[in-house]
């Protein structure tokens, strides 16, 4: 799968935009020994990485310092919004629905705090600039699918060629006709010639009577 990890992650991406943050994840399922609660995930470089051959395919990866461990690894979708946690301006949440970074895809409210307001300006703009560019690659995909639906559409109502007899049908019939025609003038004219000889041998015999 395309999120799972692997030694030569990198090869074929490039880096879009990086950032040292600390990473939390919202405890959902909560329990009397286990309250829901952020949890700290890590301390790492948050990275924003960019298909080299695909621009349009973009993702959120971050790796925690000491052990490299994933603690977050997804896609970003035209629809995904970061958000202020609790009003403040150097701490951002945003929820997945499918974050592999324990290798299985689960739906995940994640959370990071950057070391000021500013660093944290600059990665929700450069976030916010690989969601234009997944919108912008959707909206192309959409158009070539319906343009290939549009084609397909127009083959379907294209008739099918006809046999060559049936496109000059008429004239057909008009030179079969002509042919008759021609025929039973030239059977005529046979038949007139046959009765010729006999009517001049009955005239010669009346003569010589």
């Amino acid at each position: 799968m395309f999120f799972r990890l692997c030694r030569h992650i990198n090869t074929c991406k490039q880096q879009f935009f990086t950032i040292c943050v600390k990473s939390y994840r919202y405890q959902m399922i909560a329990s009397e020994a286990d309250p829901a609660e952020w949890k700290e995930r890590g301390v790492g470089d948050v990275n924003i990485l960019q298909h080299k051959t695909d621009q349009g395919k973009i993702r959120v990866l971050m790796r925690r310092d000491k052990t490299i461990k994933i603690c977050a690894n997804h896609y970003i979708t035209p629809h995904m919004e970061f958000k202020l946690n609790c009003g403040s301006d150097r701490a951002l949440f945003w929820n997945v629905t499918a974050d592999f970074a324990d290798e299985e895809p689960k739906a995940e409210l994640l959370a990071i705090r950057f070391a000021n307001a500013e660093n944290a300006s600059d990665f929700k703009s450069k976030f916010d600039e690989a969601k234009d560019q997944v919108r912008e690659r959707d909206l192309k995909q959409k158009e070539r699918k319906r343009q290939t639906v549009e084609q397909s559409r127009e083959k379907k109502r294209i008739p099918t060629r006809l046999p060559r007899s049936s496109g000059n049908l008429p004239s057909l019939m008009a030179k079969n006709l002509e042919r008759r025609m021609l025929r039973q003038q030239e059977q005529k004219a046979e038949e007139t010639k046959k009765e010729e000889p006999e009517d001049k041998m009955k005239d010669m015999s009346h003569r010589l009577l």
